[in-house]
């Protein structure tokens, strides 16, 4: 079993949402954790919640989307903090709309923040854990990976690229002491779209707490579980992959399911409780879990 004390972890989207919830989870194992995102005042607000914890806070101010500048994020942090043991890729943009209202800025950013960022960081990252023969990536991923979700294509599309690429990572490094987990929650109340929208989730699809999906993460990380599909209760949880073993054999099936669930009705409310202006700059629009 993996212990966290004295780890250096890099958690990418740590001001805000499960981030927040994560770093203080790591701070208790009192683990030092470099927190990265783009909102300095808040970064170190949660370094000092870390501090009291018992663990390290280290506050790096970073836009993550940035893609060009990772490789100076990646060397100012071996250089000057310790080397990476465990990369968490957490930050996440979704962003709810019909397909074909989707502009090109929106879908390059959902893409980049789920999922190349956290491809670029790991490449990066990768050489130094090779040498040690030592390290854990974990992808915050979501269901709607497994299963694409109407009008929220782009982030379904993101968060199934992010599993298929932990997969194949995995595999690639079978023989060593790398390890990739991936993470997939479903709804999450407090946090997220689910407190953003002010829209309930249906209570039938299942609806985790933030606390119970870190509890997930952290033992994904001390006990090198490959992928960890979390949902309100064991029960959910199986079910929810029974549901997805079926959607293999019948995927119209699941789409039913999903409609009957209220998860097709839920993103429709969403698209319309929206930023409404479809003219307001790209940044005004786009939220980030960072």
């Amino acid at each position: 079993m993996t212990k966290l004390r004295g780890k250096t972890i890099l958690l990418t989207g740590a001001s805000r949402g499960l981030g927040v919830y994560l770093a203080q989870a790591l701070a208790r194992e009192q683990a030092t954790i470099i927190c990265i995102s783009r909102s300095k005042s808040k970064l170190d607000t949660i370094c000092d919640e870390i501090k009291n914890l018992g663990g390290r806070g280290i506050s790096i101010p970073f836009d993550i989307q940035n893609l060009a500048q990772l490789p100076v994020l990646v060397q100012h942090i071996q250089e000057c903090v310790a080397p990476v043991d465990i990369l968490i890729n957490n930050a996440g943009l979704e962003i709810h709309r019909a397909f074909v209202d989707y502009c090109p800025e929106e879908i390059q950013s959902i893409l980049v923040t789920n999922l190349l960022s956290a491809m670029e960081l790991t490449r990066l990252l990768l050489p130094d854990m090779n040498k040690r023969d030592s390290g854990h990536i974990i992808n915050i991923a979501s269901l709607a990976g497994k299963k694409g979700v109407a009008y929220n294509s782009i982030y379904s599309a993101s968060k199934a690229g992010l599993i298929m690429w932990t997969d194949a990572m995995r595999q690639e490094y079978a023989y060593t002491n790398i390890h990739f987990s991936t993470i997939c929650p479903g709804y999450i109340s407090e946090i997220g779209m689910t407190a953003d929208s002010h829209i309930p989730a249906p209570k039938l699809a299942g609806i985790s707490t933030p606390t119970r999906v870190v509890n997930a993460v952290m033992q994904t990380i001390k006990q090198n579980q490959p992928e960890v599909i979390i949902n309100k209760n064991p029960i959910t949880e199986a079910l929810t992959k029974f549901m997805f073993a079926v959607g293999q054999i019948s995927p119209q099936s699941i789409d039913t399911i999903y409609r009957l669930l209220g998860v097709v009705e839920l993103n429709r409310q969403r698209v319309e409780n929206w930023t409404p202006n479809r003219h307001l700059e790209i940044a005004t629009t786009i939220k980030t879990d960072e």
